[in-house]
This record gives structure tokens, sequence and C-alpha cells, in this order.
């Protein structure tokens, strides 16, 4: 009778077998035309490989195959995507590719396209070329004749659409918004008008105060904060964004991979000339202050056009000067 074995040796087998068969065409794995003649083996190309966003658990049996398969995996940060291979018993070569080094990278991956090899092309987390320089190194093989193949998956944009529980038949991708106050201001305002919900990507240290300028250029629209989905803290906040604003300001955690969700603009936006007259008879009871914050609740209209246009109606009235 043989010796029982270790049980991390019988783990580490049961991952080497599970990837040694996805790699040899277990499970049905479609073949190219132009495979070499070994039943199951991939052909030369670049193949887009969707990790996971936090959960190693996530990855496919395709993606693992891929990875397993390939000559070079090209990533952002090798360090991050090491974990990954580690946890798999995947020995494929690690080389950097990103925003830094992409323009004197892609030349080497693309001679090694010109091979024969396998370069899979992965992101830290999730599904490469979303706010990532990908899409050049896609371009480039393409215009060069070479197979590329998409092996979909994660996606930190579908997960948090389907947890932030607004609308999805429409969604409108912004990735992150400038860093800059008034730079940032300026983006939203051009998306006030986007029939869509919106989906941003923000670090934490800037959280708060993206969700202010989002709730100063869009009025009070639902939202969601949906922070470190798939991982163990996993946390979704919703309320409007004002009141998100004042949540996170006041020490809400902010740690971790963050995406916003912000609902589409009210369909039965109100016309000038009712912002008009509810701006008039708020004007003869308060405040300009008070008064554009009756009307924003009322409307939905962002407040920084409700208060211009309430200093513009307040000039007739008075010295136009917030009160």
């Amino acid at each position: 009778m043989a010796a029982p074995r270790d049980p991390r040796y019988t783990a580490g087998m049961a991952r080497k077998t599970a990837v040694s068969g996805a790699k040899f065409g277990a499970g049905g794995t479609d073949q190219r035309p132009d495979s070499p003649s070994r039943p199951g083996a991939l052909a030369g190309g670049l193949y887009l490989v969707a990790t996971p966003i936090g959960n190693l658990g996530d990855i496919t049996l395709r993606a693992l195959e891929v990875l397993a398969a390939a000559n070079v995996i090209a990533c952002e940060d090798t360090r991050v995507t090491r974990r990954l291979t580690e946890r798999y018993g995947i020995a494929t070569p690690l080389t950097p590719y990103h925003d830094h080094n992409a323009a004197q990278a892609r030349p080497g991956l693309l001679a090694r396209l010109a091979a024969g090899d396998i370069v899979a092309l992965v992101s830290d987390a999730g599904t490469p070329l979303v706010s990532d320089p990908g899409y050049k190194l896609v371009r480039a093989a393409q215009d060069a004749g070479h197979a590329v193949t998409v092996l979909p998956g994660p996606s930190a944009v579908l997960a948090a659409l389907s947890l932030a529980g607004l609308p999805t038949d429409r969604f409108f991708f912004e990735g992150f918004l400038p860093p800059k106050s008034a730079a940032r201001q300026k983006r939203i305002a051009s998306l006030r008008t986007v029939p869509a919900t919106l989906v941003l990507f923000e670090s934490g240290s800037r959280l708060a105060a993206t969700l202010a300028d989002l709730a100063r250029e869009l009025g009070p629209r639902p939202a969601a904060v949906c922070r470190e989905l798939t991982k163990l803290h996993e946390d979704v906040r919703r309320g409007d964004l004002a009141q998100l604003a004042t949540d996170y300001a006041d020490g809400g955690e902010t740690r971790g991979e963050i995406v916003l969700v912000v609902a589409p603009p009210p369909e039965d936006v109100s016309t000038e000339r009712d912002v008009d007259d509810l701006l008039r008879q708020a004007l003869a009871r308060v405040s300009v202050k008070d008064a554009v914050g009756e009307v924003v609740l009322a409307t939905g209209r962002p407040r920084r056009e409700v208060y211009q246009r309430a200093l513009e109606l307040n000039k007739g009235t008075g010295d136009g000067t917030p009160q």
C-alpha cells in the first residue's frame, strides 16, 4: 500500500494536471485550421487573456490553457501576474508591457509573433485593452497579418454594472477622470447629457472629491461605489451622489480598487422656463443658495447650471451676489 502523499503535493499535482489537460485540448477546445499537427496545440498569434479582478479562482480554463502554452506573457506588472501564474503552476516567462515601455517593448513582441510564437497579453486585472495601452499592440499585430484571439472573462466594468442596481441597457465607460478638480468638473459637465449609465474608475484618495464634483455637475443622481469587487472585503455602497460624497468625506473606507456607477439623466428633464419659474418663486422666499438647493432637488438639473441661472435672475431683483 502506497504511503499517503503530502496534501500540498497532491494539490500541486491536481493543478498541474488541470493545466496540462487544458493545454492539450481537454474540454473540447476549438482548434484553428493552421494549428500544428500535435493534437490540441495552439497556433501562434496574439492572445488577449482576461484575468481575475480580485479572486484568483475566477480564471477560466481556456485562459489557463493559453497562459500555460504561451511562449511569453506580456503583462503590466510582472509581480502581479506572477501571483496568478504561481497559483496555477504556470512557468511561462513574463515580460513587462505597460504605458511607460510599450513603444520600446512592442517591436520585440511583434518579432516573436513573426517567428510563430504564442504571445499572451494580460492586464493586472480584468480584460486587456480597458484603460491600458494594449490596443496599439493589437493594431500592429493585425496590420502585420498575425492572428489575434480574445479570451473573454472577468471585467470590473461589467461586475460593477451588475451589482449597482442601476439601468444596464445602455452604459458609457469613461475610465479615470482628470485628477485636478477644475479639469475634472469640465469633463463631468461634458458627460451631463449622455443618455446612459456612467461607469468610472477612481482611486481612493480622490473618491470623496470626485463624488462631490459629480454631485455638483450632475445633480442628485442615484449612484453606487463598488469597491474591492470579488475580494474578501467587497463593498457596494448606494445612494445619491451628494450623500455618497458626504459619506466618504466623513471617513468611509476608500482602500482598494474602486468603480463608480452613476445613473443616467432623468427622462423628463425640466425645461429652462420651468427652472426659471421655480427659481423666481424660491428667490422671493429664501437666499440664492437655498433657492438653488430647492430647484436642484425638484428638477434634477446640475447645481452649477441652476446656480448660474439664479445669479442671472437675481440681478433683476438685487445686486446679484449670493445671499
